[in-house]
């Protein structure tokens, strides 16, 4: 595996000792690779639980999104814990995933080797590098879910591996 962008990836820290590279994608340190351009469908979840008043996601969900409002929130317990804030989707060349997903790895500073562009505060969530991310709301992703700097940085520092990303 070749590195495909500098990182600092975080999923996973086990008493301050670094794992072994066989865990790149879980552990603090460089990131090797990027995700797959490929779908692949074990990263989808189902979603249970009741609505969550004010948004179109079940209890089961940590983070929504809504791509008709161009909204999402956070949520802990089956209640709204941020949000809704507004976000930027993907346009119909590139439109951002609907379903259910779950949180795969995360990065403060990533730069996206397709796209040779910044994604700050990076949590990835579906495959072909899919994410919650720091970007310009004036222009559409290539998929990703673009977010304000402060929101970027808040669904980072709340998201974690494993978490249940619902678009709709």
């Amino acid at each position: 595996m070749r590195a495909r962008g500098r990182s600092r990836v975080v999923g996973l820290l086990v008493a301050g000792v670094a794992v072994s590279g066989a865990l790149a994608g879980l552990v603090v340190g460089p990131a090797l690779a990027e995700p797959s351009e490929q779908p692949d469908p074990t990263d989808r979840q189902v979603a249970t639980g009741s609505l969550v008043a004010g948004t179109p996601c079940t209890s089961s969900a940590r983070a929504c999104v809504d791509l008709a409002s161009r909204s999402t929130w956070l949520i802990e317990a089956g209640q709204v814990v941020a949000g809704p804030v507004a976000m930027r989707p993907g346009d119909p060349e590139a439109p951002t995933p609907t379903g259910t997903f779950a949180v795969q790895w995360k990065a403060e500073q990533w730069t996206s080797r397709e796209r040779l562009t910044q994604m700050p505060w990076s949590v990835f969530f579906a495959q072909g590098g899919i994410a919650f991310h720091q970007g310009d709301l004036s222009t559409p992703s290539a998929g990703c879910v673009k977010l304000g700097e402060s929101d970027a940085r808040q669904w980072f520092e709340n998201l974690q591996v494993g978490d249940q990303v619902q678009i709709h």
